[in-house]
């Protein structure tokens, strides 16, 4: 199994705490304010850390960065992290976690589709230039057979929803699913390599602090409930989704960036959050076990996933 594969599903698993553990802050009584923000003041400091124990510099070369494209990095560093975490943790109030999960699959296509508003360099006889790339058609057909799974183990449920949970729900996850694939290319792209993952995360989640403080500062006006247990919690979802995960999935993006096609495919192993989601409310939660239906969506969302990442056009990395 290529690396860049192994290491999208792999962080699918970790990506998966992030619905399960904010649908337990919901149904403890915790608003959202505090799941979201809270997750990125954690995720601070705690990179900082990591960036100072590997020493070399890494932290000014960041800083400098940042500093260099100031505008750039807070625009694309609020969508990436603060749109799409938003709408992710305001999805978790209006369904099962398996659901919002499910729903997040619209970022497959998402992903897909915005790969024209990107492009690569290329050598030509009238010098170099900048490419865009054509919509990857292969990628988007089986993007097409995941989502037909998802329809499949949402329909029962979504069934059982009062209209205007699943109408805001479906809006959430939605905006959220072209938040986080267009933040995280526009910043592969800013930084042209010259940041590894560790960094790149580093300074998106910095650049993405004054979003969060308006969040905080909102929640201490309105005086938004913080649940029981909720800042561990919160505490746990910023290790093993924002750090773990993210930095599985970014390395694994990074690996595939040269080819979009390619990281049409990467971006696909996020499906296996679905799995992984399910798994985890009929363990901690109790759901009810999916229909024979929903196993046959089940197995469509994974052969599509993996369909997706075999097929994308490889380049030897």
């Amino acid at each position: 199994m290529p690396a860049a594969l192994a290491l999208g599903i792999a962080a699918s698993f970790f990506f998966a705490f992030t619905f399960v553990l904010n649908r337990s802050m919901d149904l403890g009584g915790g608003s959202w304010v505090w799941s979201a923000s809270l997750r990125f003041v954690y995720m601070a400091p705690l990179l900082a850390a990591i960036l100072l124990i590997r020493g070399g510099g890494r932290m000014a070369t960041v800083l400098a960065s940042v500093r260099k494209n100031l505008i750039a990095w807070i625009v694309w560093s609020t969508t990436g992290f603060g749109i799409f975490y938003s709408g992710i943790c305001l999805a978790s109030a209006q369904g099962p976690s398996w659901l919002v999960a499910a729903t997040w699959q619209l970022t497959i296509v998402a992903g897909a589709l915005l790969t024209p508003l990107f492009g690569r360099l290329v050598v030509t006889a009238a010098g170099t230039r900048r490419q865009r790339q054509p919509l990857p058609h292969r990628q988007l057909a089986f993007s097409t057979l995941i989502l037909a799974g998802v329809a499949l183990v949402q329909f029962g449920e979504a069934r059982n929803l009062p209209r205007t949970s699943a109408l805001l729900g479906l809006g959430f996850v939605l905006v959220a699913a072209f938040a986080y694939p267009l933040g995280n290319r526009k910043m592969m792209e800013l930084c042209g390599g010259e940041l590894d993952t560790t960094q790149r995360v580093f300074g998106m989640t910095l650049c993405s602090l004054p979003f969060w403080f308006l969040v905080v500062a909102g929640g201490l006006v309105t005086k938004a409930p913080l649940g029981s247990g909720q800042a561990f919690q919160v505490l746990v979802v910023a290790l093993f989704s924002g750090i773990v995960a993210t930095l599985l999935f970014f390395k694994a993006t990074e690996l595939a960036f040269d080819d979009l096609h390619r990281l049409a495919g990467i971006e696909s192993t996020q499906a296996g959050e679905l799995v992984f989601t399910l798994a985890g409310g009929l363990l901690f939660f109790g759901d009810r076990s999916p229909s024979a239906l929903g196993f046959l969506g089940l197995a469509l969302v994974v052969a599509g996933m993996v369909a997706n990442g075999l097929t994308a056009p490889n380049r030897g990395r």
